[in-house]
C-alpha cells in the first residue's frame, strides 16, 4: 500500500490491462446520502468508469455505486455522475495532459482514508492489442522464472 492510503474498497484491474498508466492523482468524491455507506460495504464497481473535465471541474462517469439496502427513499441513482475534488492547479495539469490525443482519465481504485472516500485517477493511454499480448507474455515469463527459482531453493 502506498504511503497514506487507507483500506482499498474497489480496484479497476481491467484498467491496467487496457491502458498504459502515465500518471496518477488522488481525488476526493462528492457523495450524497447513503452512497458512502454502500462504498464502505464494498458495493462499488469501477469497471466501465472514466473521468471527464467539464467547465473547469472533473466529473466521474459510469461508476456504479449500488443502492444501500437500508436506504429506502434516500437512495440515489447508482450511475449518476459524481464531482471529484481537486485543486485548480491539479485540474489545470490534467487539462494539459488530456489535450494529448489518445489520453483519458480512468479510475484505478477507491479507498477510504481518514473516513473519506478517495479515488485514484490514472492518466492513461490506450494499449493496442499487440501491447496487451506482450504484457501477458512478460507476466507469464516472470511467473515461470519465479516458479523455477522457488523450486531450486527447496
Amino acid at each position: 500500500m502506498p504511503k497514506g492510503e487507507g483500506k482499498v474498497v474497489a480496484q479497476n484491474k481491467k484498467a491496467r490491462h487496457d491502458y498504459e498508466i502515465l500518471d496518477t492523482l488522488e481525488a476526493g468524491i462528492v457523495l450524497k446520502g447513503t452512497e458512502i455507506k454502500s462504498i464502505r460495504a464494498g458495493r462499488i464497481n469501477l469497471k466501465d468508469g472514466f473521468a471527464r473535465i467539464r467547465n473547469g471541474e472533473v466529473w466521474l462517469w459510469n461508476v456504479h455505486i449500488s443502492p444501500y439496502e437500508q436506504g429506502n427513499i434516500f437512495n440515489h441513482d447508482p450511475l449518476r455522475t459524481r464531482k471529484l475534488l481537486l485543486h485548480k492547479k491539479q485540474i489545470a495539469k490534467l487539462i494539459g495532459e488530456v489535450k494529448t490525443s489518445g489520453v483519458t482519465l480512468v479510475p484505478l481504485k477507491v479507498y477510504l482514508k481518514d473516513g473519506f472516500a478517495k479515488v485514484l485517477i490514472g492518466v492513461a493511454k490506450g494499449k493496442k492489442q499487440y501491447d496487451k499480448r506482450e504484457t501477458l507474455k512478460k507476466r507469464d515469463q516472470k511467473r515461470e522464472i519465479d516458479r523455477a527459482l522457488k523450486a531450486k531453493n527447496r
